[in-house]
């Protein structure tokens, strides 16, 4: 899922300083997951930016309301109805609701409430981490299901490197070395035999590197347009 923050309170505030009716819109997915943007943080958000020891004067009118999706077009089309005073949007999506909604209301300001920061997954009460980049090659059936590029801090495809130490990172002894992980979960399935296999040098064309990223399925397309 996608992983998000929110952002400091006196950056939100800034953000809708000025505006005199402020809708705080919740995402249903992933930032409620993550416990930063769903509909009872949404509230609790509204509640904070009504004191007006964060405004110059008097506060916005904040109202919240909350779909499942932020991301799909289609569904902030069917579903959201914006009161007709609202001056601006306030999301607590993630980057790419933010985006989104900019694009179906695209004469309101929609302003983000949170800092997008990975991908990853809830691995114990209050700790999320991150597991994939989306780089949009994965190797994952080579590596025991354990992403290199994301967990390593060298990204590397082949192996440890020689500074990692009892399992843990030269970069941070915190966090664990994503080869050791990947080499202990080998040896518990029997498969070994996947290290002797090189990995080449990655085509970074599919990553972020390459631009903006676009999935496009003919297939899908198709059915959906008859």
């Amino acid at each position: 899922m996608i992983v998000a923050e929110p952002k400091p309170l006196q950056e939100v505030a800034l953000s809708v300083s000025g505006y005199k009716n402020v809708l705080i819109l919740g995402c249903g997915t992933c930032v409620t997951v993550c416990l930063t943007g769903g509909d009872k943080e949404a509230h609790i958000l509204a509640e904070e930016l009504s004191a007006s020891t964060y405004f110059d004067g008097k506060p916005p009118s904040f109202i919240v309301k909350t779909i499942e999706r932020q991301c799909e077009k289609d569904m902030v089309e069917a579903y959201l109805d914006i009161p007709q005073d609202i001056d601006a949007i306030l999301s607590t999506a993630c980057g790419a609701g933010v985006q989104t909604v900019s694009e179906v209301f695209k004469d309101i300001p929609v302003l983000p409430a949170l800092n997008t920061t990975f991908l990853g997954s809830f691995d114990e009460p209050g700790v999320w981490r991150e597991k994939c980049q989306g780089c949009g090659n994965c190797i994952l059936a080579l590596t025991a299901g354990i992403c290199p590029i994301a967990r390593c801090a060298k990204r590397l495809l082949n192996g440890p490197c020689g500074g990692s130490s009892k399992g843990k990172c030269e970069i941070n002894p915190d966090i664990d070395c994503a080869w050791h992980l990947i080499i202990e979960r080998l040896e518990r399935l029997g498969r070994t035999d996947h290290l002797s296999r090189i990995i080449p040098a990655r085509d970074w064309s599919t990553d972020r590197d390459g631009g903006p990223r676009k999935l496009v399925r003919p297939d899908r397309v198709s059915s959906i347009s008859q």
